[in-house]
């Protein structure tokens, strides 16, 4: 059973979290933080509920201040997550946890990881983009590979949040996002994604504005700070973040593991979630 509920922060803030459970209260072993893309809401992920239930995996997520049902949070970096991911656990009784995300949600589970030291067992970052855009980082050319319509998202947010407004403003849809497979996986096994990014948008682009300009600044910690075990999977066929981001981010995060998908796009990576959280459950303690 999925219960949602909304957290008041000590600064007046609402965060709207989500909480399942899954199977019978007494299997649940480990629990697993969500942190979801760009745009979209912050349930956790339906497509590995079975799974999960099996292994005895309790889902804890949230949605991003500005998007669904949190308050926004113009200012936030990329760090700002672990200090919301702490607050919820710390509401829930939650000591200890892993975290995994997708896309931009890649970047907020290695904050947690940075951040929380001692509190995270384990992250896995599926499609996260890496942070060179913000730090001029040597040994990744970061837009190569990388669709049109992203390319222009990101150098607007560079700009500024005016700038980045007025382009989202035009509505300019880039179907070469995706490849076919993509697509094909959103009407199929990961619809569920499509219909979490509809919802991310229904409120307005303030959610995706405010990401978008959290990944262009400084992230608020360093990649080299990483202290639980971090895997990384990348599809080699990603528009959205190309593979050299992967390659990157396994190059300089602390020990990670580092997952290749051959002819994996954005959106079919995820084929390899269910993997992913095996992994995850595997290097986390009971």
């Amino acid at each position: 059973m999925l219960i949602e509920t909304d957290l008041t922060l000590a600064g007046g803030r609402t965060l709207h979290v989500y909480d399942r459970m899954g199977g019978a209260g007494d299997r649940v072993t480990r629990t697993v933080f969500w942190q979801h893309g760009t745009p979209n809401l912050g349930a956790p992920p339906e497509p590995l509920f079975e799974l999960s239930d099996r292994l005895g995996v309790r889902w804890i997520s949230y949605d991003r201040p500005g998007y669904g049902g949190s308050s926004p949070d113009p200012d936030r970096t990329v760090g700002s997550a672990a200090t919301d991911v702490a607050a919820i656990a710390d509401t829930l009784g939650i000591e200890k946890f892993a975290v995994m995300g997708h896309s931009g949600g890649g970047p907020h589970v290695l904050a947690c990881a940075a951040l929380l030291p001692g509190r995270i067992t384990a992250v896995a970052s599926l499609s996260g983009p890496a942070p060179v855009l913000a730090y001029r980082a040597e040994g990744l050319d970061y837009f190569a590979g990388m669709y049109a319509g992203g390319a222009a998202e990101l150098r607007a947010s560079a700009a500024g949040r005016a700038e980045l407004a007025e382009l989202l403003a035009q509505g300019i849809f880039d179907r070469e996002m995706f490849h076919e497979e993509d697509w094909a996986a959103l009407a199929a096994d990961w619809a569920w994604m499509g219909r979490m990014a509809e919802g991310g948008m229904a409120g307005g682009p303030d959610g995706m504005i405010d990401d978008d300009l959290a990944y262009v600044r400084p992230w608020g910690f360093e990649v080299t700070d990483l202290a639980a075990p971090v895997l990384i999977v990348q599809g080699d066929a990603d528009r959205v973040v190309p593979h050299a981001h992967g390659e990157w981010l396994a190059r300089h995060c602390p020990g990670a593991e580092f997952w290749s998908v051959p002819g994996g796009g954005h959106i079919t990576v995820l084929r390899r979630a269910a993997a992913a959280l095996e992994w995850l459950v595997a290097h986390t303690e009971h």
